[in-house]
């Protein structure tokens, strides 16, 4: 496990404690583990200790790392972060030579962070309220611990901990947890890791743990899917896959019970019924890109040029290639990380793309980005990074072959428009790439579309509370009348932290914005997201090239220039820009 440096290479980070291992539990010998690099707990002790115990010469699979002195507390899986091993903290290692306890699988993400960017949780042997005597684990042998120690990067679902940890059965279908101090509180298997951090659970499973299907708003790749088919995968490759555009319209179909669930519980407040009854054209229109196969196509080979953005040990955004190496992002990422357009000495930036599927299916691959952005606007909240040529898989120790970034969607910019259809493509929470179709609230009903958000809360007290949080927040600049009104989109999303930057499309398949922010109000621990906007991609491109001017970067000005000559909607503000300077 390494940790990347600002070229893209593997190098060692600031990283240093301290831990003790045992090789059983009542012998007196104890070696001391000094590590000095992220790496994973069992490969720390390999690396220390080298050839010392032939226990660790054994397969990752049938090893058991216990975690603490006390007798058959919790085990943690060979992966386990050595970040999270506290200092002085002791582990002792067990092996079973003919059995199989944890299903080892290529960790593609070999990043180890800091352990505040885990959430690590416990899961109890035995399980929750009618699942005491149901199969869990790869390995009745962790049955004889109390309970197994799991962790996720924060963002990860509970599912993906659980897919990622390696000793759970693949077949849990749709689990929940039960909290040990309070059976009664249950956390769903699509709900994030952040808030499990040191709890307690029990799995509880539905009656019949193969039954029920997919909850399809984790994300629309993740829906569309049939019997193991993948209808990604077969548009991409109809004449390979030998699936005709006809299959995948059924494929479409037998998933649509499904969309309509999701799309139920994208509308709150009014229930679909309602929607549909009232004649809603755009709830009509939404639902019908679900079912054009071409517009599905298009969405998702423009979605290979969105990346997940890095802000190395700072955020996460999203953002996506305008040409050549050049990507587009919010600036707001890197405040405090920026002297002018010098990125601090301490600050690395990645753009990983293809991030698709969780761990450990993922297949990514990633670009370091330049140290000096090309442009960073804080008035508008954009920034333009450029990426090193070379790019690297983190699986991977040579250089390898046709790792490219993929290509541009500066060709595909286009107007604002005041109604109609959107979808965003991004990485919300730094998760896996999502997508969102939703509708754009022209700027006239947004304070009615709020009122009807805000009307569940029911209590007029709480309204006003909620209120007065969206205009401490600067929501009446949306409003009309207000300093933005006419200058974003507005819309609907459930693309949350992490999905600045994300490309805004329109129903043609046209990108008019880039996804800013929004407005939320909740508890600390429950956000609700009211209403979001994007910024205009045309005044953007207006405001690079203006900045290009001013700042005298009349090379990268003519890049641009050329990579602009088959989108009229920019050759017109080029004109006009050179007219004016004329």
């Amino acid at each position: 496990m390494r940790v990347k440096n600002e070229n893209g290479s593997d190098s060692v980070v600031t990283h240093s404690h301290r831990f003790i291992v045992k090789f059983t539990p009542t012998e007196r010998k104890e070696y001391t583990i000094d590590c000095d690099q992220p790496s994973t707990v069992l490969d720390a002790i390999r690396s220390s200790l080298g050839t010392t115990e032939k226990m660790i010469k054994y397969p990752d699979e049938s090893i058991i790392i216990q975690l603490g002195k006390r007798d058959r507390e919790s085990v943690v899986p060979t992966h386990f972060p050595c970040s999270c091993i506290g200092d002085g903290e002791t582990v002792i290692l067990y092996h079973y030579a003919s059995e199989k306890i944890e299903k080892v699988q290529e960790q593609h993400d070999k990043t180890i962070h800091p352990k505040d960017h885990y959430s690590v949780f416990y899961i109890d042997t035995v399980g929750g309220l009618k699942t005491k005597t149901k199969e869990l684990f790869r390995n009745k042998i962790l049955k004889q611990f109390k309970f197994l120690c799991v962790y996720g990067v924060k963002g990860m679902t509970v599912e993906e901990a659980l897919k990622q940890d390696g000793r759970f059965l693949d077949s849990l279908g749709e689990f929940k947890l039960s909290d040990n101090e309070n059976p009664n509180r249950l956390t769903v298997r699509t709900q994030r890791v952040d808030s499990l951090h040191q709890k307690a659970f029990k799995i509880r499973l539905p009656l019949n743990k193969r039954e029920g299907v997919e909850n399809p708003t984790t994300s629309i790749l993740d829906v569309a899917r049939v019997s193991g088919r993948s209808v990604k995968k077969a548009m991409e490759q109809p004449g390979d896959s030998g699936c005709s555009t006809e299959e995948i319209y059924e494929l479409l179909r037998k998933q649509f019970p499904e969309l309509k669930e999701w799309m139920e519980s994208r509308f709150p407040g009014d229930s679909y019924e309602k929607a549909l009854n009232r004649g809603s054209e755009k709830f009509g229109k939404i639902q019908q890109s679900f079912s054009e196969v071409h517009r599905i196509k298009k969405l998702l080979v423009m979605g290979k040029s969105v990346c997940k953005i890095n802000v190395y040990d700072i955020c996460e955004g999203t953002g996506f290639v305008l040409f050549d190496r050049f990507v587009l992002t919010n600036a707001h990422l890197f405040r405090g990380c920026v002297q002018g357009k010098n990125l601090l000495d301490q600050i690395n930036v990645y753009a990983l793309f293809n991030y698709d599927e969780p761990v450990p299916e993922t297949n990514y691959f990633y670009f370091s980005a330049e140290k000096t952005l090309i442009d960073i606007d804080m008035e508008l909240d954009f920034a333009v990074l450029q990426l090193k040529p070379d790019g690297k898989k983190p699986n991977s120790k040579s250089k390898p072959d046709n790792v490219k970034v993929p290509p541009g969607l500066l060709d595909r910019f286009g107007p604002l428009p005041r109604n109609g259809e959107a979808c965003l493509i991004g990485h919300p929470a730094g998760s896996v790439k999502k997508i969102d179709p939703t509708c754009i609230i022209e700027p006239e009903k947004r304070e009615q579309a709020v009122k009807d958000h805000l009307s569940k809360y029911k209590v007029k007290k709480v309204i006003l509370k909620k209120v007065n949080e969206l205009k401490n927040q600067g929501i009446d600049d949306i409003m009309m009348g207000g300093e933005k009104a006419e200058k974003v989109a507005s819309y609907n999303t459930f693309m949350y932290h992490g999905a600045s930057g994300s490309p805004v499309f329109d129903a043609h398949g046209r990108i008019f914005g880039i996804h800013t922010g929004g407005y939320i109000c909740g508890s600390p621990n429950i956000k609700d997201n009211v209403i979001e906007y994007a910024h205009p991609l045309l005044t953007i491109f207006e405001k690079f090239v203006i900045n290009l001017k001013e700042s005298g970067n009349d090379q990268m000005l003519e890049k641009v220039k050329e990579a602009a000559t088959e989108n009229e909607y920019l050759k017109k503000i080029l004109q006009v820009e050179t007219m004016e300077e004329d």
